[in-house]
């Protein structure tokens, strides 16, 4: 890591130069800088050069630059044009127009695809006289919501313009596929080598205008290991608030990134230390700020087990589903409301169903989950109650249930994190690897009722019905 960083020292003091030459816009030749065609996925140079052929002005933005900047693999690239988006789709046979919000050109190639936007204007500052006269409404169309949040932004400008309007100075450098230089609008060059975050812009007004902003700063001083310059932090926690009025379907999105790429354990602490978390998760913050807990649940760290277990499979390469994090986030609450309803006298499974149903409904409030993650969420709890009953065939039935593998990752995490299952995890392990004889032998060993010494109550044999009509006696 500290060598990554003094690497990283000498390209950004060799791309500055000397102080005159650090004046904004800086441009920086191909000689001068170590981003080449190399670092490019060539799907994206195909997406690239039809835009330049076609004589539209086509540049890399954001985090592909940065990224290759501080020595990690770019992995995202991101098309800018001057082309409106209609004029960039009809050049591509494989693309697809999306969005309302913000219109974007898709251009796919097999499982990659190239994402292709048009240079925006800073609507908020921009004036109607000011718009392009040949544009169409429909492509100067912006909103806002009563809360000053931005509903619709098709309103198209300059390359200059397109840089003001993105959201952290690292994200607003360019690579320009004409002459290959790289283009740095807003010091995001010496923010880099400053291993800062710092937004474009009135912090204030940013975050209003789009208070997920807020997330992004967090996801990004956990994935880079850069500090929330002091303007940029400030305003945070007063304003966490806005993301009430985010759409819960755009927030679950939010959340897959902030926790789902490899360094979910440190976004999870910026997340709580920022007064953010409560907004995602409400019943979880709620139950960490109360101390609730009890001798088979530690909350707080079971959730920071989770996340350090789901962290180190993302970064060897291995893929997570979006219901096992939300499982172990949600798992904390489940296990207090399911405490509440058995003490109301509920049998402990309909008392688990209660619970469930109580906290997803909760959840869905504030990040919307579909049901094709609400359903195995549900069935990785369920079988927490049912993987300590081993005996008979129920073993071997456990074990072919298809979410099986969640179930026990998950107990693992469990044990992992201070809860006493009398080796339960360790008896899975075995008992996956075991051949069939000892599979055999680890079932009876684990039937309480035979190492108790109480042999099974044998079931009666069912009596058959007799449908016979029988004569009435005399």
């Amino acid at each position: 890591m500290l060598a990554g960083f003094k690497s990283l020292v000498r390209k950004a003091t060799s791309l500055f130069g000397s102080d005159e030459s650090r004046k904004l816009p800086l441009e920086i030749p191909r000689d001068k800088h170590t981003f080449s065609r190399k670092n490019i996925s060539p799907n994206a140079l195909k997406v690239l050069y039809r835009l330049h052929e076609a004589g539209f002005d086509a540049y890399l933005v954001g985090g592909c630059i940065r990224d290759h900047l501080i020595d990690i693999e770019p992995k995202d690239f991101d098309v800018v044009t001057n082309a409106t988006p209609e004029q960039a789709h009809a050049l591509f046979s494989n693309s697809r127009l999306i969005g309302r919000r913000f219109k974007l050109v898709h251009v796919t190639y097999g499982r990659e695809m190239i994402e292709v936007s048009t240079f925006r204007a800073n609507t908020a500052a921009q004036q109607p006289a000011e718009m392009d006269q040949k544009k169409s409404l429909k492509d100067k169309d912006t909103a806002k919501s009563s809360h000053g949040i931005i509903l619709r932004d098709n309103v198209y400008g300059s390359i200059e313009e397109d840089a003001e309007r993105r959201d952290f100075t690292f994200n607003a450098l360019y690579y320009n596929i004409a002459d290959f230089s790289i283009n740095d609008y807003c010091g995001g060059l010496e923010d880099i080598a400053n291993r800062q975050i710092r937004i474009i812009g009135d912090p204030r007004q940013r975050y209003q205008e789009d208070p997920v902003r807020m997330l992004r700063a967090i996801r990004f001083a956990a994935k880079l290991n850069f500090e929330i310059e002091a303007e940029t932090a400030a305003p945070i926690k007063e304003m966490a608030h806005l993301l009430d009025h985010i759409p819960p379907a755009r927030l679950f999105e939010e959340v897959l990134k902030l926790l789902g790429s490899g360094y979910g354990a440190a976004t999870y602490t910026l997340l709580r230390e920022y007064g953010l978390f409560r907004y995602l998760f409400p019943d979880t913050d709620a139950l960490l700020k109360s101390g609730w807990h009890r001798k088979d649940i530690d909350p707080e760290a079971f959730i920071l087990q989770g996340l350090n277990n789901t962290d180190q499979r993302i970064q060897s390469g291995r893929s997570t589903a979006p219901y096992f994090l939300y499982a172990i986030l949600l798992w904390p609450s489940v296990s207090l409301r399911h405490e509440e309803f058995e003490k109301q006298g509920l049998p402990e499974m309909p008392a688990l169903h209660q619970a469930a149903t109580m906290v997803l409904d909760n959840q869905v409030a504030s990040t919307a989950i579909p049901r094709r993650f609400s359903t195995p969420m549900r069935e990785i709890w369920d079988l927490q109650f049912r993987l300590p009953k081993r005996y008979g065939k129920r073993a071997l039935t456990l074990l072919h249930h298809p979410r099986f593998r969640a179930a026990y990752d998950f107990l693992l995490i469990r044990e992992q994190s201070g809860t006493e299952m009398g080796g339960l995890g360790d008896w899975w392990t075995n008992f996956q690897q075991a051949p069939e004889n000892q599979q055999r032998d680890l079932i009876n060993k684990a039937d309480e009722r035979k190492t108790d010494g109480v042999k099974p109550k044998r079931r009666r044999p069912r009596r058959r019905k007799n449908n016979a009509k029988q004569t009435p006696e005399e």
